[in-house]
């Protein structure tokens, strides 16, 4: 058993598996995804996994997904490359974006010490909890450390509530308020992609904090944020739907290159405030953006086209793709077809993955790691 399998995690029969696998590929350390409804299950696979000596590394997602959509529970378990190392990191909440880069940076420089030459340069993988503030400053702090000393990569952990859970764990301990460093072998540098269109029409975020923004063109949020939905698409938005609207009605971040960067609204303060999944920097210029009605076939096209560029015929390969749970709400039975689209479409062996709460990925190969929402992100996990 080389390639990664669907378990239930039931007592017998996963011992029985991790067993076999280890016996096969002995030393070899273990990626676990773990759906959020089976995480009482979690002491069973660290347990099993001390016991036959098997290093684990792992998050906790809303749902995991297949070839055919969504799976009922239990958890995907990934051989990774006998070179990866991984590092999980309890992160102080007093501690500023600069300090957690910091901390990471120094973990990933000692990593990358031992990182053979001849597997070329590294991806960085990180699985973060999804409440963190502070994500996307925390990645400009440290790509100003590390540079283009690897690729850049990654997806949010936690519960579709967006209450706090721990959600990272290791074989030895489960945590939340962290994040875990993978550092894995540069053909699993991910590709993202959203395929929402963009308008034209622009506003700036007068007043934020972190995820938090307080003014849209120097009015109160919420009451911005209706008066745009009302005048671009119709919609009338109240305190008791903004929730279920705020997936259909995202804000997206103009970079100066013209790209978007999509934040989507989840949570309205007593203040008026709006907080996003993701920061949005004071001063942003905004878009109201609507999500489409369908998903269509352009995002996973675009996605595995860029793929293909990278490394040719992906065809009976794993493929390990992450969808945002936002975008999952907003498309509904829709974003089934988009996922088995993109089983079929890929011929990939097997689809494995899980939704989550935000992704990191660059816009280019070698490019600037940046935190994204509404979008999926895909990385082909070629076996040793």
């Amino acid at each position: 058993m080389s390639t990664p399998w669907h378990s239930p995690l039931e007592a017998s029969q996963l011992e029985t598996q991790l067993r076999l696998w280890q016996q096969a590929k002995p030393g070899q350390p273990l990626l676990a995804l773990l759906a959020e409804s089976d995480r009482d299950r979690l002491p069973l696979l660290q347990t099993c996994c001390l016991h036959l000596g098997i290093e684990l590394a792992g998050g906790i997602f809303p749902r995991l997904l297949g070839a055919q959509g969504y799976l009922p529970g239990g958890a995907w378990l990934i051989p990774r490359h006998p070179a990866s190392q991984a590092a999980l990191l309890r992160i102080n909440p007093d501690s500023t974006a600069a300090q957690t880069a910091q901390q990471m940076a120094t973990q990933v420089e000692q990593m990358l010490q031992h990182w053979p030459a001849q597997q070329g340069k590294p991806t960085l993988f990180m699985l973060f909890d999804g409440m963190l503030p502070d994500i996307a400053s925390t990645l400009d702090e440290l790509y100003l450390l590390l540079a283009d000393q690897v690729f850049y990569g990654g997806v949010n952990a936690g519960s579709e509530s967006f209450q706090p859970i721990d959600c990272l764990f290791n074989q030895y301990q489960t945590l939340g308020h962290g994040v875990l460093c993978l550092l894995m072998p540069g053909s699993t540098n991910p590709v993202l992609h959203h395929g929402y269109p963009t308008p034209a029409q622009c506003m700036t975020a007068t007043a934020t904090a972190c995820n938090r923004i307080f003014q849209i063109d120097w009015k109160p949020a919420f009451a911005a944020y209706q008066d745009i939905v009302k005048q671009q698409f119709g919609a009338e938005l109240t305190r008791e739907n903004f929730y279920s609207f705020g997936v259909h009605f995202p804000l997206g971040i103009m970079l100066a290159n013209q790209q978007v960067l999509i934040r989507i609204p989840v949570a309205l303060e007593d203040d008026g405030s709006v907080s996003c999944v993701g920061e949005v920097p004071e001063n942003a210029m905004l878009i109201m953006l609507q999500a489409p009605a369908s998903p269509g076939t352009g995002c996973v096209e675009q996605l595995l086209s860029t793929l293909r560029q990278r490394h040719g015929n992906i065809a009976g390969q794993p493929l390990l793709a992450f969808y945002c749970a936002g975008r999952s709400m907003h498309f509904g039975d829709d974003a089934l077809q988009e996922i088995r689209q993109l089983h079929t479409s890929s011929q990939a062996s097997p689809l494995l993955g899980a939704l989550t709460l935000g992704e990191i990925g660059s816009l280019q190969e070698w490019g600037y790691p940046l935190f994204h929402n509404a979008s999926i992100i895909c990385s082909l996990w070629k076996q040793p």
